[in-house]
């Protein structure tokens, strides 16, 4: 364990290129289902996101996708039209708009997340618990750093 306390930078390169390669993968096995239904990444990341947080309004989403509202407002547009999600005008304030997965968005996120699921739960189930609570409290580190 002491050897993680002396990485090289060779070492973070090549960590850095893993996450890369982790992040294609895990994106290009969605391809064939995205491509379907004429739908990019950009779909596919809010669609994710509206199945965790069914009802997030409009800026909370931007926060978490830490976009511009022109970028979001394209893939809204085509979610909308596809019937993928709706909205719905917060009660008490009428200001904000809530966004959730229709029951076809529902299932194009089943379809999506199945796909995605089966890498990541072969992963998972060839490593130990301690490696799989090992890499997602190191992904947290990551995640939360502030440089």
């Amino acid at each position: 364990m002491n050897e993680l306390l002396y990485l090289k930078d060779e070492q973070i390169k090549e960590f850095i290129e893993k996450l890369y390669i982790v992040y294609r993968e895990l994106l290009s096995d969605t391809k064939p289902t995205l491509k379907k239904y004429s739908l990019g990444l950009a779909h596919q990341k809010v669609i994710h996101l509206l199945s965790m947080y069914n009802g997030i309004t409009i800026s909370d989403l931007l926060k978490k996708l830490n976009i511009t509202k022109q970028s979001l407002n394209r893939v809204i547009k085509d979610l909308i039209k596809n019937k993928f999600i709706y909205f719905e005008k917060d009660k008490k304030d009428t200001r904000l708009k809530h966004i959730y997965l229709s029951e076809i968005g529902q299932k194009l996120f089943k379809e999506i997340f199945s796909v995605q699921k089966k890498r990541i739960f072969k992963a998972f189930v060839n490593s130990s618990s301690k490696e799989v609570l090992y890499f997602d409290s190191v992904v947290k580190k990551i995640i939360n750093e502030k440089i």
